[in-house]
């Protein structure tokens, strides 16, 4: 790579996630397509929310710059750079028109939109999607999440084929929505006490 082309990374690293104050961290780079913006606001993410996060082995990072159809929810593994991506929905009031893109966040209650931010996971419970987690918004882009009840759970309009045959996924409430057969893996990995990241890299 090329001097030019290393401070256009950079410079771009530094702007991801600029709403939410997040400083790019080098990292090496990995297999996953945008691995190492992945991993930057992973461990920018940690840096930032500090003790707040007693659990620091494994971060998700939403990137919703991504479509709906493309795998955007990264599980980070913080000790050996690992990433596992998996579909996630965002919600019907940031992509009113049903496109499959994000245009705006918001953290209005009733606003029924996906907020940016960092979340604390918190504690499991069994609600109308079944087993499901609450979120705490660690920042004023989100800090209504828990009274808004934005939460992780599963959803049956989140599935590889209706990626596949529709081009777009359904659309939450706000709530990060998985495919009932991804939602083990998430609640497994990023169980009470650790930190989510969601913005557009």
């Amino acid at each position: 790579m090329t001097h030019d082309a290393q401070a256009s990374r950079r410079r771009f690293l530094k702007t991801s996630f600029a709403g939410l104050g997040l400083a790019a961290i080098g990292a090496p780079a990995l297999a996953a397509p945008g691995g190492t913006a992945v991993l930057a606001a992973a461990r920018a993410g940690l840096a930032r929310a500090g003790d707040r996060v007693a659990r620091r082995d494994v971060v998700g990072v939403a990137d919703f710059s991504q479509p709906s159809r493309a795998p955007r929810f990264h599980l980070v593994d913080m000790a050996g750079g690992q990433v596992a991506s998996l579909l996630v929905a965002h919600g019907r009031g940031s992509d009113p028109d049903h496109s499959g893109w994000l245009s705006r966040f918001s953290n209005a209650p009733g606003s029924a939109a996906t907020s940016e931010g960092h979340y604390l996971t918190g504690d499991y419970y069994a609600g109308q999607h079944g087993r499901s987690m609450r979120l705490h918004g660690l920042d004023p882009s989100n800090d209504n999440a828990y009274a808004r009840a934005i939460v992780v759970h599963a959803a049956p309009y989140v599935s590889p084929q209706i990626a596949r045959e529709r081009g777009v996924l359904g659309r939450s409430l706000g709530c990060f929505a998985f495919s009932q057969a991804d939602l083990g893996q998430v609640l497994e990995r990023l169980g009470p006490g650790r930190l989510i990241v969601a913005g557009k890299l």
